[in-house]
């Protein structure tokens, strides 16, 4: 039913296979989802009409909002077709329930499948995953489902403690990692403290999740930079949400995110829903293909990105995204000055003396964005916290808070009890 090929066709055939497919999905909808029932009624919209990619701007968009009120409402199956149960992690407000049918935990194992392929992975890999594979976590299931697609090696040892990565990786011998780039930061500087040898390890590659290791130009950021200057990988990038159930994966050429266009279609639209050219930000805009369970047309992610169009050297001819340039609600307007968080990560992951931090923004009492930095200084001298702060004033040209703590309390900030990722930004806004 579905296949990596699709993404080497030219723009036109990926254009007919993805319309043929958006008409069965409308129809579908049409049929099972009294979301999108009472969506088409309440603005009379006759499916029938749906025929083409352009004809989808007939149909209103679906925000996190709709599905957070009304989570119920996008289920398409009854109870007893349901497998799995996931959920969101509730980063932008409160958790979201996704189901899956047998047919959707198939279509997952494909979508990674082909992102661990896009991904230069083969049958004599083995994996090591260093995230959760539980609290209904979609995607350590996902990575797990296609590596096993794959034929490739399973070491599901879990987030955190980096003394037993170490000890698993020297003696089970992964040639690949999956984990969050601050991680491997910590893991770099655990081995460097450790007198281990990370370059004569059998780990050759990481998959990264959750962070953004290059620059909307696809060059490395200091994240980026931090790993590759201390360890000799290849690294790949990945963006992902539970709601779209599918991947955007680089592939060696390390130039953005491919999409799968047998899996979804993705708008990249400005604030009047309108699409962007190719290299402006939009916001990532999706419509599931060949999902059962809980099916989304027009799906705003809150996710800005950029697009690329341009055939890829490894062949490719499906579009590509850049890094997340930011999180449309996590917009930070302060001091006359704007900045999405993960500009804001890039400079406390760029000076030395910050080994770890949480940003948190919350309201003054005049209603405007104030800026709280929680962070673990690599010394307590009155020295360092002078090269913090006037760093952080050269590069923002404003002063945000600052306040340090200790190993044990950022241990706390990051994982409050029930995450599955660390937390690196609290928005404390009303």
């Amino acid at each position: 039913m579905y296949s990596p090929k699709v993404a080497y066709q030219s723009t036109k055939e990926i254009k007919l296979q993805q319309e043929e497919r958006l008409q069965e999905l409308v129809a579908y909808l049409n049929k099972n989802s009294p979301f999108y029932q009472s969506l088409f009624a309440q603005h009379d919209i006759d499916v029938a009409t749906i025929k083409t990619l352009e004809d989808l701007t007939k149909i209103p968009t679906t925000t996190k909002e709709d599905l957070q009120q009304r989570n119920d409402d996008f289920l398409c199956v009854s109870r007893d077709k349901i497998i799995e149960y996931s959920s969101t992690s509730g980063t932008l407000g409160s958790p979201v329930t996704v189901v899956l049918t047998e047919n959707d935990l198939n279509r997952l194992a494909y979508n990674e499948y082909s992102s661990f392929t896009c991904a230069d992975g083969s049958a004599t890999d083995i994996y090591q995953l260093m995230l959760t594979l539980d609290r209904q976590f979609m995607a350590g299931m996902a990575y797990y489902s296609g590596i096993r697609k794959i034929g490739a090696g399973i070491i599901r040892l879990g987030p955190g403690v980096p003394s037993l990565q170490w000890e698993t990786i020297l003696r089970l011998k992964p040639t690949a990692i999956v984990a969050v780039p601050s991680f491997i930061v910590k893991l770099i500087q655990f081995a460097k403290e450790h007198k281990i040898d990370i370059n004569k390890t059998s780990v050759k590659k990481a998959i990264c999740i959750g962070e953004n290791i290059r620059n909307t130009d696809f060059s490395l950021n200091i994240l980026g930079k931090k790993i590759t200057e201390a360890w000799d990988i290849q690294l790949y990038s990945t963006y992902a949400s539970t709601e779209m159930q599918t991947a955007f994966t680089e592939c060696g050429e390390g130039k953005g995110g491919h999409l799968q266009p047998e899996l979804l279609i993705v708008e990249l639209l400005d604030e009047n829903n309108q699409q962007v050219v190719s290299g402006q930000p939009g916001e990532v805009t999706i419509t599931t293909l060949g999902v059962e369970g809980m099916p989304l047309l027009r799906y705003k992610t809150g996710d800005i990105c950029l697009h690329y169009e341009d055939k890829c050297a490894c062949g490719r001819t499906s579009l590509r995204l850049s890094p997340i340039v930011g999180r449309k609600k996590q917009m930070i307007k302060f001091k006359g000055t704007t900045l999405y968080p993960p500009a804001l990560f890039d400079l406390l992951n760029e000076m030395e003396e910050v080994k770890d931090f949480v940003a948190e923004v919350y309201s003054n009492d005049i209603g405007m964005d104030e800026v709280l930095l929680h962070i673990l200084p690599i010394n307590a001298t009155e020295d360092c916290d002078h090269k913090i702060r006037a760093y952080l004033q050269a590069r923002l040209r404003v002063s945000p808070y600052v306040k340090y703590i200790s190993a044990e309390e950022m241990q706390k900030m990051q994982f409050p009890e029930a995450v599955r990722k660390p937390v690196k930004f609290i928005d404390r806004r009303s």
